[in-house]
């Protein structure tokens, strides 16, 4: 046979899973902006401040004292008796052996879908959702369904009845953002209470994304003296450490530290060593002197994120109060996260609306198609930022609807 007769190869691809997950609209938009000078970005989730000291100071003291080598797959003892300490004291008693760490929320999404989650399980999703919490389960082969909250008068509410409804005796994962990006929105102690008694009796995991939970505003008006008036409503108030509930949760938002990479699971004891397993086999452990500055935020930082939460209520006040003034606009103050996602004209192609407002005025915010189909409508923007920043952002999205005739 010569070579001509040979058969041609197919096109090297991933697997079709892969394939169909949908691309990052908000990076596509950022993508827009190369090139445009003097770009305002507010389409990550992140604020525009740096790490405390006291965080740097011991990450940079660890790497002086040589913490450059593997550690456990569940993390260093200390900040896993760290971590323990700071959950039991927002939401009641919790030892170290349900404590995991991870490198990022985001790979303790990954860890936990793959903990309970396989090839053709159903999992229902409540949305509009940060795409990663969607398109996770659906790397491991399973089918996502979605629930949308609706949008009114009083912002972003939950229909608890189709909540309940979607979960049914065959669904093997429930997946909730509370606070909630894009939107916002808290759920309620009465709702997670139902949602819990429901998934008690199928069966249903509850895989609870609560990387946002410091960043609640209802404090304000709670009793300064407790406790829960520091932390949104949680499943972990509820749940026995014990039952089929994971929480997952950050250091980047509490304490401004998106670029560590340091996250961690409140989980079964149970779950822990086949845990332990799952991590050796994704990243083998967090890095150790990444670890050691999560001691100090947990032990230090309590004073610095409650007045964070204090600033970032501060900008969210006045971001709202800025976009009700421009016409066509509909916007309400979100309870919780670092986000407003509105409804402004043509945002019924939010993408394309993005993409032309940083092209065209340097203005950058996320659409709401990144957030799945029910977000079509709005865009998010970040206020994690000082209020002159905001100022001149609402003044660009003023200058573009002048110049298309809608402002």
């Amino acid at each position: 046979m010569s070579e001509t007769d040979l058969p041609v190869p197919s096109v090297p691809n991933a697997r079709d899973a892969v394939r169909a997950l949908r691309p990052s609209q908000i990076r596509e938009v950022a993508n827009a902006g190369f090139g445009v000078a003097d770009v305002l970005p507010f389409w990550f989730g992140e604020s525009d401040r740096v790490t405390p000291t006291f965080i740097r100071d011991a990450a940079s003291a660890a790497l002086a004292a040589g913490a450059t080598f593997y550690t456990h797959n569940l993390g260093i003892a200390p900040l896993r008796a760290a971590l323990a300490d700071y959950v039991s004291a927002l939401h009641g008693t919790t030892s170290s052996d349900h404590i995991a760490v991870t490198s990022a929320g985001v790979n303790a999404l990954m860890l936990a879908a793959q903990l309970v989650v396989g090839a053709g399980d159903r999992v229902v999703a409540v949305t509009p959702l940060w795409p990663n919490l969607v398109e996770i389960p659906k790397i491991l082969g399973a089918h996502v369904e979605t629930v949308a909250l609706g949008y009114g008068e009083h912002g972003w509410q939950l229909d608890l009845e189709q909540l309940l409804a979607a979960l049914t005796p065959d669904t093997k994962m429930l997946l909730v953002n509370s606070p909630n990006n894009p939107t916002g929105w808290v759920m309620s102690r009465e709702e997670q209470r139902a949602v819990l008694a429901h998934c008690r009796r199928h069966g249903i995991w509850i895989v609870a994304d609560e990387v946002y939970e410091r960043l609640y505003y209802a404090h304000a008006e709670a009793d300064a003296g407790s406790t829960h008036s520091r932390t949104a409503p949680s499943f972990l108030d509820l749940a026995t450490r014990d039952e089929r509930v994971i929480c997952v949760n950050s250091f980047s938002k509490a304490w401004l530290m998106t670029g560590w990479r340091l996250g961690w699971i409140v989980a079964p004891a149970s779950l822990m060593d086949d845990l332990g397993k799952l991590v050796e086999y994704n990243t083998s452990c967090a890095p150790a002197f990444v670890q050691q500055a999560g001691i100090a935020a947990v032990q230090q930082g309590e004073r610095f994120t409650q007045d964070l939460v204090l600033d970032l209520k501060a900008s969210r006040d006045h971001l709202v109060r800025a976009l009700s003034a421009v016409p066509g606009v509909d916007v309400k103050a979100p309870p919780g996260a670092m986000y407003v996602f509105f409804s402004m004209p043509g945002a019924a192609r939010s993408l394309e609306l993005c993409k032309a407002m940083v092209r065209e005025v340097g203005l950058g915010v996320a659409p709401g198609s990144a957030f799945g189909p029910q977000g079509e409508g709005f865009v998010r923007w970040c206020y994690a930022c000082d209020t002159a920043r905001l100022d001149a952002g609402v003044g660009r999205l003023r200058r573009f609807l002048a110049q298309h005739g809608t402002h």
